[in-house]
């Protein structure tokens, strides 16, 4: 379905619109415990700072959009999860437009329960469609039980296969649960077949733990042990180049939200073979520095680790975004005030050579925070991407911390409370992707608008 929305006239008429829609909910629904006012859509743009593209994310009304910089949706496809990512074209057949979506979901119950408990629907389908919606491939009903279990992440091979990061609900010699709701990957032909298979509880000694972190591991409450958030393969890297064999370009990359570990695994023997973590210091509060170069310290519930591809600025290194929300075993001293982190790391010297706080914006670390979900990406430009996952926000910022590009999802999922009954409103969402313009048909419109915003002291609701 192709979806143009109308420009707006101007940008006083863009805020007119926001506060009236904002006071027509408020009159129509309940108060919830965040600001009952604030912007939507796009709120800062500098097109001659930013790198211009499209960008796709999945809301929580399931559907995946997406927009251009001036926060219009340009196209959208029914997601039944959250996780849709568009295909790079020269792997899929050179056709533009074609996205990773979850096609169907199921009820579940306890351990079958989607990662992080967001909600109790589990993946049944998973599958590849084009730009109209239509399906080009699917994988569920070869998986095991018939249900794909798919979470979080995949990634389309240059072989034409995909792999998948899923559920495996099973029995584990040596844990205090009866079962585990363990972490698995596939590679999946074309045929929906799956030709490969990788299991995390059969490397738990590869990750690793201390003793008293092992034993730990082994003794928790939660099925979810590790809770795998995040799947990539490394691609082309200058650390391969130069004899480096962990950095194999099919090798996979690997992070473990709750146990506070990044790993690249060996494709041809499945073993780990780079890890940060999970062994961090122990501190009674953390007291994150700010000067880099230095030595790596820890991560603490991060998300999206990967290689910054190869020409890129930055390329061989390690980005992440770090939660800096509460994970390991045990978990990590956070520090008083909170605020998160994305970090570039030197992989072989283990050092942040770069990093961003909300204090690289001129704000204190606390206004820049996600405790979960989230993402970064580097762009061409030198810009980094971030989605501030928790709060729906997303974000470029230069090298310098100057915030060039800002938006607000205004896609906001409504439920309730299933303890209090109360009405819930959420604009989170878990990863945001940036497109290249030639990723998409060409008839696709974009607008590359100036937007700057009114100061915060004037931006009044009328009384």
């Amino acid at each position: 379905m192709f979806v143009e929305l109308k420009k707006r006239a101007g940008l006083l008429t863009h805020w007119r619109d926001v506060i009236a829609t904002v006071a027509l909910m408020s009159a129509a629904s309940a108060t919830f415990a965040v600001p009952s006012v604030y912007p939507t859509g796009t709120t800062r743009y500098d097109p001659a700072k930013a790198y211009n593209s499209y960008l796709l994310f999945s809301a929580g009304d399931n559907v995946a959009r997406l927009i251009d910089l001036n926060g219009n949706s340009v196209h959208e496809w029914k997601d039944a999860g959250a996780f849709s990512t568009l295909i790079d074209p020269a792997l899929a057949d050179n056709q533009r437009g074609h996205v990773l979506l979850t096609l169907s979901t199921r009820e579940g119950r306890g351990t079958d329960l989607v990662p992080g408990q967001v909600s109790a629907r589990i993946s049944e389908t998973i599958g590849e469609v084009d730009w109209n919606g239509h399906p080009v491939w699917q994988f569920g009903a070869k998986a095991p039980g018939g249900l794909a279990r798919q979470h979080h992440d995949w990634v389309r091979l240059a072989n034409g296969n995909t792999v998948v990061l899923a559920n495996l609900l099973h029995p584990v010699k040596g844990f205090r649960l009866p079962r585990l709701l363990d972490d698995v990957i596939y590679e999946v032909s074309p045929a929906g077949e799956i030709v490969w298979r990788w299991v995390a509880s059969e490397h738990l000694l590869e990750f690793g733990f201390s003793t008293d972190q092992l034993k730990r591991v082994r003794s928790t409450g939660n099925a979810d042990y590790l809770h795998l958030n995040n799947l990539k393969v490394l691609g082309p890297n200058r650390w391969f180049a130069a004899g480096d064999a962990r950095f194999a370009p099919d090798n996979l990359l690997i992070d473990s939200r709750n146990a506070n570990f990044i790993a690249i695994i060996d494709r041809r023997s499945g073993k780990v073979v780079w890890s940060l973590g999970p062994q961090h210091p122990i501190e009674t509060e953390f007291r994150p520095e700010r000067r880099v170069p230095r030595p790596f310290d820890r991560t603490s519930g991060q998300h999206d680790a990967h290689l910054i591809p190869e020409g890129l600025p930055g390329a061989g290194n390690l980005l992440v975004f770090d939660n800096e929300g509460e994970a390991g075993y045990p978990p990590l001293p956070l520090s008083v005030t909170g605020g998160s982190r994305v970090l570039e790391i030197d992989p072989v010297r283990k050092e942040i050579v770069w990093q961003y706080t909300g204090e690289d914006s001129g704000a204190p670390s606390w206004t820049f925070h996600s405790t979960h979900i989230s993402n970064a990406r580097r762009l061409p430009n030198g810009n980094t991407l971030i989605n501030e996952g928790q709060k729906g926000r997303f974000f470029q910022v230069t090298r310098d911390g100057d915030i060039v590009w800002e938006y607000v999802n205004p896609y906001q999922r409504i439920g309730k409370d299933p303890f209090t009954g109360k009405p819930t409103a959420s604009n989170q969402v878990y990863r945001v992707q940036p497109v290249p313009y030639d990723w998409v048909p060409e008839c696709t419109p974009r607008s590359e608008r100036p937007v700057t915003p009114p100061a915060i002291t004037d931006f009044h609701v009328p009384g």
